[in-house]
């Protein structure tokens, strides 16, 4: 009997973060990874070791989601690593944050050119290319239901990406692709971390019923279910992983 094909995964701005955990998790499932990053080799590089050293298979790609060109390589070497992708997870973004009277052009094109443009690129090629039977996880947030002062091009992004999120998996239901965001609350990385002052994290611990922030570990998780057999009957939806804080 001939062996199944390894199911084979692209996983942007993977090199440190939510996004690294997710693309160790993947490859734990038993997927071959393509771990996408834009600047930090040497993160990516460990990260793909990390992943052999456990069995598994994985390539680094650098390029930036926001460039269609990029996107569109990094699909052409996951076809050639792997033999193609079933799984595509847009995880790459920026987050700066500022009132909208004090957001410069240059800071919001920066945040839309990643967060939303970036995914509409990896939607764009997965709809040309991803295999019958895959599955596209989008990363939103969970600031787009909370809606907090200095994060308004940041939401405003992301609200995009779950427009996208619902449009696509109409779009691609027909070959048995499903679409879903997962939008995490806050979640212990360097990316939230960065510039709070205790009293600020203690805050946002203490939304959450649960008394903590995430861990990039829980939204793996989530990455995980709706990549597998058991969330094959979840489409088009936002799951907002957030310890409940809304």
């Amino acid at each position: 009997m001939a062996q199944a094909q390894q199911r084979a995964a692209i996983v942007t701005g993977a090199s440190r973060g939510i996004g690294a955990t997710i693309a160790e998790r993947l490859a734990r499932d038993g997927l071959a990874v393509v771990v996408n990053y834009s600047g930090d080799a040497k993160s990516a590089e460990a990260l793909v070791k990390r992943i052999g050293a456990a069995g598994g298979k994985a390539r680094p790609f650098k390029g930036s989601v926001a460039d269609p060109a990029a996107v569109k390589a990094m699909f052409d070497e996951a076809q050639r690593a792997f033999g193609g992708v079933d799984v595509l997870v847009n995880n790459a973004g920026v987050m700066e944050l500022a009132p909208l009277a004090e957001t410069d052009d240059e800071m919001f094109d920066r945040t839309v050119a990643v967060n939303l443009k970036g995914v509409f690129n990896g939607l764009r090629e997965a709809g040309r290319r991803l295999r019958d039977g895959g599955r596209v996880i989008n990363l939103s947030t969970s600031v787009v239901g909370t809606y907090f002062p200095t994060y308004g091009a940041y939401a405003a992004s992301k609200a995009g990406v779950e427009a996208l999120t619902r449009v696509f998996s109409k779009e691609l239901g027909a070959r048995g692709v499903t679409v879903n965001a997962v939008a995490p609350g806050p979640v212990e990385t360097q990316l939230f971390m960065t510039g709070k002052t205790e009293a600020q994290l203690e805050a946002a611990r203490q939304r959450s019923p649960l008394g903590r922030l995430g861990q990039p570990e829980d939204i793996a998780s989530v990455v995980s279910f709706l990549v597998g057999p058991d969330g094959g009957w979840i489409n088009g939806q936002v799951i907002r992983a957030n310890g409940g804080a809304i």
